[in-house]
């Protein structure tokens, strides 16, 4: 029986540790990526269920659905051993990782569209802009047009009037 509940301590006690994980997750994902509040919510919902069945997971397939003391002592023993020893050192190494990896990736975007907006700034200037002035000017003398057109008209009313 001793056996059992050491075990179960121990199962316990890296579930703790692995909730660690799943917080230090979510934190970096917030020192990372700038999020709007509604997203922030989602994560916070997200933790709390994927620990939730993380805790049940364990308690069904570990200790046949009972619960004791020593499992929620194991739980918090393995969150705050996590959060002294390792926590500090992962969230550094996994934002420094992540923010070389974006600014690789803002490079190689950087390199792909370069030559995507040259291509777009000369098929702008031979093709779109002399369509658009083309429509400018066509739209400009059919309006000057018109203003005559509807000027003989309405004096041919009052012509027709008189």
């Amino acid at each position: 029986m001793a056996i059992n509940q050491a075990y179960l301590f121990l199962i316990f006690t890296l579930n703790g540790i692995f909730i660690g994980l799943l917080f230090d997750f979510f934190r970096i994902l917030r020192k990372t990526f700038k999020t709007i509040n509604l997203i922030t919510y989602i994560e916070d919902i997200l933790f709390w269920i994927l620990t939730g069945i993380s805790i049940i997971f364990c308690m069904y397939n570990f200790s046949d659905g009972s619960l004791r003391l020593f499992m929620f002592l194991g739980l918090i023993f393995g969150l705050i051993l996590y959060m002294l020893t390792l926590s500090k050192i992962i969230i550094k190494t996994v934002v420094t990782i992540i923010t070389i990896l974006k600014g690789i990736i803002y490079k190689i975007i950087k390199i792909v569209i370069t030559p995507l907006k040259i291509i777009y700034n000369i098929i702008d200037k031979i093709i779109f802009r002399p369509i658009y002035i083309f429509y400018i000017k066509f739209k400009t003398s059919l309006t000057k047009k018109s203003k005559k057109f509807n000027f003989k008209i309405n004096n041919m009313k009052k012509n027709q009037k008189m």
